[in-house]
Parts: structure tokens; sequence; C-alpha cells
């Protein structure tokens, strides 16, 4: 069993990353960490963990936990992944892991120089809606894909949410704009060449809260937009020659809808649903951070893979200030 200290009581981690680690057959949690040990005390409370620290530092220096969970602000996930990484913890760092692409190389340092496993927490990876999707483009369910269309927008100006407070790293980018980049980068193992952005921002909040992209992979295009100040709507599509395939509900199945996904056919005359009853996605991603943290050969999303992401949303931001197409 790989032992869990969790770093901090941020809500991604009280209702949905540690009820599935504590669900998980190989891990469980055994330490929650706050700078307020009542709010440690308390989630340790809640979910029958047996220790809880005042600090993070206090934390890392213990025996009591072989890997942490970090869904601390944006700003901070570099620096407290790295100072896990130094104290011999095996790190899933929620996404994005880093703000820029340049930052991620000091983590992948980190990582060798420990011989510890840091993986960014991009739960759909692991989902068995997304494995599908891309054994069905493997297997040329649609023929040639030639375009991917994706949305994913919700509504929140609470000036408090991190997401509005752009010295905590918030911003619709970094919160779901990375959803529509790696869910097409996994299920086609393609990296997109360039790419075209428009970008709107919060006059108050100073956060961008809408963008709209259209990215160049060479064989086939992504265009999606993504906003934290839209009606909620989460969809993905993969359009082929010879059909599609449409993802119901992608990213967020238990709140927006089934986990779905329709295969077409040409003329849209038939098709075919799978349904996935029990994807479970957080615990499967716990299970497979652990296997590989044990040595297990394991499919996790690399800190590699996680530059290539970060330098896409790097180039959306810089092609949003010009006319054009930004190289990625």
């Amino acid at each position: 069993m790989l032992r869990f200290g969790i770093l901090s009581t941020a809500k991604i981690g009280r209702e949905l990353v540690v009820p599935a680690i504590q669900d998980a057959e190989n891990c469980v949690v055994t330490a929650i960490a706050s700078r307020d040990l009542a709010k440690a005390r308390a989630m340790a409370d809640r979910f029958s963990v047996p220790h809880a620290f005042g600090s993070y530092e206090e934390m890392l220096a213990s025996d009591l936990v072989d890997a942490v969970y970090i869904p601390l602000p944006t700003s901070q996930h570099v620096e407290w992944s790295i100072k896990a990484a130094d104290a011999g913890k095996h790190v899933l760092c929620e996404k994005p892991i880093a703000l820029d692409a340049g930052e991620i190389g000091a983590l992948i340092e980190a990582r060798d120089r420990n011989r510890v496993l840091i993986a960014e927490a991009y739960m759909v990876t692991y989902s068995p809606v997304w494995r599908k999707v891309r054994s069905l483009l493997a297997e040329g369910a649609i023929g040639r894909l030639r375009h991917v269309q994706g949305a994913f927008t919700y509504f929140n100006r609470d000036p408090g949410n991190m997401r509005n407070v752009p010295a905590l790293g918030g911003g619709g980018l970094p919160d779901i704009g990375v959803y529509p980049t790696i869910s097409t980068r996994f299920v086609t193992g393609k990296e997109p060449l360039r790419v075209q952005a428009s970008t709107d921002r919060d006059p108050e909040f100073g956060t961008d809260i809408y963008s709209s992209v259209r990215a160049d992979f060479g064989d086939f295009e992504l265009s999606f937009y993504i906003s934290t100040q839209l009606a909620h709507r989460q969809v993905m599509v993969f359009h082929g020659d010879k059909g599609f395939i449409e993802v119901k509900s992608p990213f967020n199945a238990d709140r927006y809808g089934a986990e779905e996904i329709e295969l077409a056919n040409q003329s849209h005359s038939e098709s075919q649903h799978f349904r996935f009853q029990d994807a479970r996605q957080y615990k499967r991603q716990a299970e497979a951070f652990t296997r590989a943290a044990l040595g297990e050969n394991e499919e996790v999303v690399t800190l590699e893979s996680s530059v290539n992401n970060q330098k896409l949303i790097d180039a959306i931001y810089r092609a949003s200030e010009k006319d054009g197409w930004e190289t990625v």
C-alpha cells in the first residue's frame, strides 16, 4: 500500500481525490496537512485518516507518508512539488503543474535527482471513456481524422475563488483549457504545430475568462472554446471521413451527464453507444499512479508530456496577442 499525505484541505481533495484514494485497492491516505492544524484534524477525522499536521513541512519530513497529493493553488505547484520530491516523496500534483512550460524543467531535475515519480493529475487519461476513444481512433473506426471540436464552460464570478485571482494562477486556460488539449493529445498521440487564438479577460479580475482556439496538428485540426463565465457545457467530437465520435460529458461526467461515447457512421444512419457506468477516473488515477510509483510498468502522465501540453497553453496566450499563427 502506498501511503498518501494530502498537502492542504482544498475542495477538490476533500470532494474527489481523497475519497478516491481511500476507495482504491493499493493506496491509502495516512495524513492531512494544513497551515491550520484544526482544519487538518477536521478533514482527517472526516475520512478516518490517522494523522494530521499543522504545516506542510512537518508532513514532508514525516516517514508516515510515501507520496503526496498536491491540490494547492496553481502558483504554488512547482515549489511544493520540488520540496516534496526533495523529501523523497512521490508527487501527484493537480493540473496545471506549472504556469509556464519553462518551469517544468526544474521538476524533471527534481524527479531524476530524487528518483521519485512526479505526475500531473489529469484524471481523464485514466478513464475508460478516453481509452476507448483512443482505441477507436487507432482502429480506424472513423477513417481519417480531420477535425476535433470541443467546448468546456462554466460560470464563476466569485472574487475569492482562486480561479479568479491572477496571483494564484487563476484563469480559464490554466483551469479548463488544458482539458481539450490533453485529451486530444492523449487519444491521437500527436502534437500541435501552430495555433491561432483570441482571449478575453475580466475587467475586474484580470483573468482570462474566454478563449477560442484553433490548433494545427498537421493531419487534423483542433478547435475549441472555453469560458469561466458562460452557461455550463462540455463536449468533444472527433470527426473523420467515415464517421465521428462524440464524447458526452467528457471531463466531469458526474456533473455534466452520462459517461458515454457515440460512434456514428458516415451517413449518420447508424450509431453505436458505449456507456461506462462506473468509470471512477479519480480512483483509477490513484491506482495507476501507485503502480507506477511502486515500479510497475504503468502508463501515467509524464512530465515530458506536461511540458508539451503547457507549451500549447503558452502558445495560445501568445497567439491571443497577435493576428495569424503562433508556433507552439
